[in-house]
């Protein structure tokens, strides 16, 4: 039996709400379960220095905990003065899995940042980060289209990630961090609306897992995600 006592193929509750931020460009409070992470997607008219005079533009991503977002209070990484490794490889992450679906050359000749920012953290902070990023880059886009700034279709696909894991010896779906901090084995999944794998995270924590362990991972995978991706198509309907 699961903490949260979900079956094993069963996501946590998962809301993707639009437009809560006034003044971004595209915004997204994504939740699943007791995790719920801030998006919002930022209009640059600028770019890198290294693809200037590219004809193309680019989509970047930064990633943070607010103190509060943890049973006990973290540092703010500001006052540390820089970035912890976790937070540099997860802003990567999602930097990444957005650039895969989005045509830069339609983009044109600037940024989008989107920024991340966990209210409170109960396990797949980074899947539901991305998850909800889509949402806020889609959003963003429309503003986009909206002024006439692109009209190509700049978002060729979805994309949407989701955790899953070996808990007392079974794979599971979307683990919260009860099930997180006590698995056997955790990975993460981000894939494209068609089901094309764009990164796989795993990790055996306990005993090393096996191929078929894996592969029953990856088929809870697809499954979460598709309905991650109907939930996306309905928030931006």
């Amino acid at each position: 039996m699961r903490p949260s006592r979900r079956a094993p193929d069963e996501l946590r509750p998962v809301t993707l709400e639009r437009g809560v931020v006034k003044y971004a460009e595209g915004s997204c409070l994504v939740k699943f379960g007791d995790t719920h992470v801030l998006v919002t997607a930022t209009l640059e008219e600028r770019l890198p220095p290294w693809l200037k005079g590219q004809g193309r533009g680019w989509v970047t991503a930064e990633y943070g905990m607010l103190p509060r977002a943890t049973l006990e209070r973290t540092r703010r990484e500001a006052s540390a003065g820089k970035q912890s490794g976790r937070t540099v490889e997860i802003q990567r992450l999602i930097g990444r899995s957005l650039r895969t679906i989005v045509d830069l050359e339609a983009l044109g000749e600037r940024q989008i940042t989107v920024d991340c920012d966990v209210l409170q953290a109960d396990g797949g902070t980074r899947t539901a980060s991305i998850t909800g990023a889509w949402v806020a880059l889609a959003d963003c886009i429309a503003w986009m289209k909206s002024r006439n700034m692109v009209k190509a279709n700049v978002m060729r696909d979805n994309v949407a990630a989701i955790s899953c894991g070996i808990y007392n010896g079974t794979p599971v779906l979307d683990l919260d961090y009860a099930e997180d901090s006590a698995a056997e084995t955790d990975a993460n999944f981000v894939m494209t609306g068609d089901g094309r794998i764009i990164e796989v995270q795993g990790t055996a924590e306990r005993e090393p897992f096996t191929q078929d362990e894996f592969l029953k991972l990856i088929a809870l995978a697809q499954k979460g995600i598709a309905r991650l991706v109907d939930l996306q198509k309905l928030a931006v309907a």
